[in-house]
């Protein structure tokens, strides 16, 4: 669960503020969507419930724990622990295989590899891309690419999945599969999706408009 209460922002002084004060709970189950005009915060948005941007005012609560006074480190602990993170061009390395681009966050998290290789390819099974590990990013379509950077998310076992965009550079039939696998993921995970895609606003239990 992530939690957000009186959330504020500004990229400096003079500039505009952005959220106006938001408070909004993301629980385990529920697919929400970010949504809103260009400009009005919904990467933003993303980025400060991964712990990457510090709000100007407001609090952010990860499984209950206030995440605002927390260092650097411990936010980046709680990042690697809590969070996976799904990108509109999936991100994967291309000079590694996908089985190792899956295996990435895990071993930044400190974990053997030989204890969670079996994780992986579970993963890569359940999504149906089990197939390609031993493949390289560039010999894969854009829907098995995201469906493997939601495995990569998931390894973890995160509290929360946060997604920027992943349906923008899909096709109708890659993009149902991919919100079909969020769905999937919803299960053990909130799933928290920016877009501006009426598709997926479409699919989800819930919109946020910012």
């Amino acid at each position: 669960m992530i939690e957000i209460e009186g959330l504020r922002f500004q990229y400096a002084r003079n500039s505009e503020e952005l959220f106006d004060g938001l408070s909004h709970r993301f629980e385990v189950g529920v697919v929400t969507a970010l949504a809103g005009a260009s400009g009005r915060g919904k990467s933003t948005l993303l980025y400060m419930l991964g712990l990457m941007l510090k709000p100007s005012a407001g609090s952010i609560w990860i499984d209950g724990e206030d995440t605002i006074s927390l260092r650097d480190s411990e936010r980046s602990a709680l990042r690697a622990e809590k969070l996976g993170f799904v990108f509109q061009d999936s991100s994967l390395d291309p000079s590694r295989t996908v089985l190792d681009s899956v295996l990435e966050p895990a071993l930044y998290a400190g974990m053997p590899r030989r204890h969670v290789v079996a994780r992986a390819r579970d993963l890569l099974d359940h999504f149906g891309v089990g197939h390609r590990a031993d493949r390289r990013p560039g010999q894969i379509s854009g829907g098995q690419a995201q469906r493997v950077a939601l495995c990569r998310a998931l390894i973890n076992n995160p509290s929360v999945i946060l997604a920027d965009e992943p349906t923008g550079n899909l096709d109708r039939d890659n993009a149902t599969a991919v919100m079909g696998t969020f769905r999937d993921a919803a299960s053990t995970s909130a799933v928290i999706i920016a877009s501006h895609d009426p598709f997926v606003l479409d699919q989800v239990d819930h919109v946020v408009s910012l």
